[in-house]
């Protein structure tokens, strides 16, 4: 949502959601389309081919789409766009804008691969259905009964857990529950053990609280049910060969080596730095968010979508199942719930479905009017602080008739506005009092959650060494028992220490214990704090 580079909830207006939390993709026979953009045709052509009603508006919007879509790269400094529209049951606008990488030269188009990030999540939903079509479950199976090992810290919530809860985004567990897992490299078998021990938040099924580790549960149970051998393989079999989504993929190494791919940016109020490939943010996510896919891909994913689960005459899935994943699970706000993959917004002028993605250095948004059979998708290569909604929310409001508005300037000030808070977090006081002697800290420490860990001393601060993934958090004197807490950038963790711009993480506090004795150890890291206790006590 990652997360942070996450796609973050909604607020009260769709448009607002700066990126975050909040799966998806792509092509296949809509070929003399395809073929026009690979020849270079402008957009408006395509559109033109069949006239009036969706593609006449769509060829009239062209000129302000590219005046918006510009505008915003130009205020977030993003390097890179690319945006596609479905009408039709086919693709009759494609554009890049902008570099695959700042400075780079390269330019974007509509065959670019991006990381989509969440937007990821409609492909888990989607092929949940597809297991409900074939017998494999049902949405009300009790998700232990269907595993065994799936645990929450409280029993009935445990018991009471079903296959249409792994999406819907209610779990009651705090909002972005454990990603720093996924962050820092641990497995999927340790980041779904982990929840067990988390504390809820609010009831079950009670609020909207987003989180990405669930579907982890939901992957480990479609593999099982369909007797595949991971979800990649799971998700090309059913979805990506036959929609022919050929640039799709799974892994960093996947997107690297594609000949045209864009490279990330992280967002800073200065403008955007690039960032390299992270092996566990978005991919150790699963079908949380761990899709690569171009416009192209994206295209026949959303023709799929609007065409109720029948794509180029063939059934895939039931429109029941599909419109289930679609079904309101938890109010978000007054105008959005969240069904399962998927965001659905009340708009003036119509019904809007849609979910957005964030990675670090990726941000997208996937989406559709189901009642006009409009589909939207806008990748970038800038982590998302909002343009991409502010895009597709736009876009939405026009193919509706809906009063004008822009989206770009109050998610662009928020995201000024909290990294001025979050810089102002780290300002050392003028007088710090001085930190506990790191010889009477270092020794063995543990948390339900992260596992075992050595403190020792580390320059002039400390490191806590997860044992699990050999991960470093730096430990830096603030002022006292407080310390601020770095990413360490190296191994597999580089590349997300290297999207925090060196920048600390949060804080680690140390408490003592009724004899004094510095015994706990309070580490905040991805928004939320963990409690590591001293070995024996």
């Amino acid at each position: 949502m990652p997360f942070h580079p996450k796609e973050s909830p909604p607020a009260a207006d769709p448009a607002r959601s700066p990126a975050a939390t909040a799966g998806v993709t792509r092509r296949s026979l809509y070929k003399p389309a395809a073929a026009l953009i690979a020849a270079g045709v402008a957009p408006a052509a395509l559109a033109a081919e069949t006239g009036d009603g969706v593609e006449g508006r769509i060829r009239a919007l062209a000129p302000q789409i590219e005046a918006y879509v510009t505008a915003g790269m130009t205020a977030f400094d993003a390097p890179g766009v690319a945006i596609g529209i479905v009408a039709d049951d086919r693709l009759v606008y494609a554009k890049g804008f902008g570099e695959r990488r700042k400075g780079g030269g390269a330019p974007v188009s509509p065959g670019t691969v991006f990381q989509i990030g969440s937007t990821t999540k409609a492909i888990g939903s989607a092929m949940l259905a597809l297991a409900v079509d074939r017998g494999k479950l049902k949405w009300d199976d009790r998700v232990v009964d269907l595993d065994p090992t799936f645990a929450l810290k409280d029993p009935w919530v445990t018991r009471e857990f079903r296959v249409y809860d792994l999406m819907a985004q209610r779990s009651g567990l705090p909002t972005y529950a454990n990603d720093a897992l996924i962050v820092l490299g641990y497995e999927r078998d340790w980041m779904i053990h982990s929840l067990r021990f988390v504390d809820p938040t609010v009831s079950f099924r009670g609020a909207f609280t987003y989180t990405n580790i669930t579907h982890l549960v939901a992957e480990r149970i479609l593999v099982a049910a369909f007797g595949a051998a991971d979800w990649p393989t799971l998700a090309r079999r059913e979805f990506i060969e036959p929609l022919g989504m050929r640039d799709t993929s799974f892994t960093a190494e996947a997107i690297e080596a594609a000949p045209d791919h864009a490279d990330g940016h992280r967002w800073t109020p200065r403008g955007a730095a690039p960032v390299p490939f992270s092996p566990n943010f978005p991919y150790h996510a699963g079908p949380a968010g761990d899709v690569n896919a171009t416009v192209l891909d994206c295209a026949q994913w959303l023709r799929l979508q609007t065409g109720d689960g029948e794509f180029a005459g063939r059934r895939m899935i039931s429109a029941e199942n599909l419109g289930a994943t679609r079904a309101a699970r938890v109010l978000v706000n007054e105008t959005s719930a969240y069904g399962m993959g998927w965001i659905v917004s009340d708009l003036p002028n119509g019904r809007a479905v849609w979910h957005n993605g964030g990675t670090p250095g990726f941000g997208a948004h996937i989406g559709f009017l189901p009642h006009e059979k409009v589909g939207v998708v806008v990748l970038t290569n800038l982590e998302n602080n909002g343009l991409p909604d502010a895009i597709g929310i736009w876009l939405y409001d026009r193919l509706l008739g809906n009063p004008e508005k822009d989206y770009r300037t109050a998610p662009l000030a928020r995201a000024k506005e909290a990294a001025e808070q979050d810089a102002a977090r780290f300002v050392l006081r003028a007088a710090p009092r001085p930190s506990p002697p790191a010889d009477g800290l270092a020794g063995e420490w543990a948390n339900d959650s992260f596992g075992p860990a050595t403190l020792a001393a580390d320059g002039g601060g400390l490191a806590l060494t997860l044992k699990q993934t050999g991960a470093r958090l730096k430990l830096t004197p603030f002022d006292g028992a407080l310390f601020t807490v770095t990413i360490a950038p190296e191994g597999r963790v580089a590349a997300v220490a290297a999207w925090k711009g060196g920048a600390p993480e949060g804080f680690a506090s140390f408490d003592a214990d009724a004899d004094g004795r510095l015994s706990r150890l309070g580490v905040t890291i991805e928004g939320q704090t963990y409690v590591f206790a001293r070995a024996g006590g």
